[in-house]
């Protein structure tokens, strides 16, 4: 008796990831427009890029080690948000914490579907120092209760410095000072899967280093909230 085996040729699909990475950064990169706060004129700014490029760097490692923070969220119990509610949710939000942030120096400016939040050195943070300035503490803790009371984002946090000193120091003071607003959110409840910091040190100035007004406008942390989707 012979047994008669029939070869069987198997096909191998690979999904386009990184296409489709690709297309999905050239489209946000392209919506990457906000209102100034200084002339109220409708462009790209620099911070905008700043924060922008920040996360988008933080979403190729996301796709690549197949999003890892979000899964993160979801095992902690935060639910993702729907498509067609998105921008409502991002709405309320966005319209709370211009209440709870109105006369404390915070600007809030909105870019999409996220907000972000930017906070001048000089009311988070002494001179040359990473540690959140207690006179800041309040307000921290309004930003605080707002994104713990919409959970359906990440929270992104970005340090910037002016271009005085040496570019490694800054760009390390700019990290601890980004790593100092997320362990004070944190001990406000705020859930650690949801953050990520990023120190920028002296790239992506929203304003001129050649004065201190404009040196004191680019020694900034700034939170970026994108929703969960």
């Amino acid at each position: 008796m012979f047994k008669i085996y029939q070869s069987q040729k198997i096909k191998t699909y690979k999904k386009p990831l990184l296409g489709s990475s690709i297309l999905l950064i050239s489209l946000l990169l392209g919506a990457c427009t906000t209102i100034d706060p200084y002339t109220r004129e409708t462009k790209t700014s620099n911070a905008v890029k700043g924060a922008g490029i920040g996360a988008l760097g933080g979403a190729v490692i996301g796709v690549l080690a197949g999003d890892n923070r979000k899964s993160a969220l979801i095992g902690a119990g935060v639910g993702a948000l729907a498509g067609g509610g998105t921008g409502y949710y991002m709405d309320v939000q966005e319209a709370k914490l211009r209440q709870d942030l109105e006369a404390t120096g915070v600007s809030v400016m909105r870019q999409g579907d996220s907000i972000i939040l930017v906070m001048p050195g000089n009311i988070t943070f002494n001179t040359d120092s990473s540690n959140v300035s207690a006179n800041f503490y309040s307000v921290l803790s309004s930003v605080a209760m707002v994104i713990n009371k919409y959970e359906k984002t990440y929270v992104d946090i970005y340090g910037y410095t002016d271009n005085v000193g040496q570019a490694a120091y800054n760009m390390t003071l700019s990290q601890q000072r980004a790593d100092s607003v997320s362990q004070y959110l944190q001990t406000r409840q705020v859930l650690r899967q949801r953050i990520s910091t990023r120190g920028e040190g002296e790239n992506n100035p929203i304003a001129s280093n050649d004065t201190p007004q404009g040196r004191a406008q680019n020694r900034r942390v700034e939170i970026r909230l994108t929703p969960l989707t």
